[in-house]
């Protein structure tokens, strides 16, 4: 699994939930998680190198929009 890095931060930021008294943020994650690791053991999205599709767009602009930077 070449995306499997974001079960691991979607853990990491359960965690924060968790320790910070979010309770439903760290059950939403919850599900999240198990949704995350289906849709990659499925393997039902192959990219090119570069590729990339409407949701890592979004998120990319939502990122931005919280003051972050692009990469490109």
């Amino acid at each position: 699994m070449r995306q499997d890095w974001i079960l691991d931060v979607l853990a990491d930021l359960r965690t924060f939930a968790r320790q910070n008294s979010y309770s439903a943020l760290a059950e939403q994650l919850d599900d999240t998680l198990i949704v995350a690791a289906s849709e990659l053991k499925s393997g039902d999205r192959h990219f090119k190198a570069g590729q990339t599709d409407s949701h890592e767009r979004q998120a990319g602009s939502a990122h931005i929009w919280a003051g972050g930077s692009e990469i490109t």
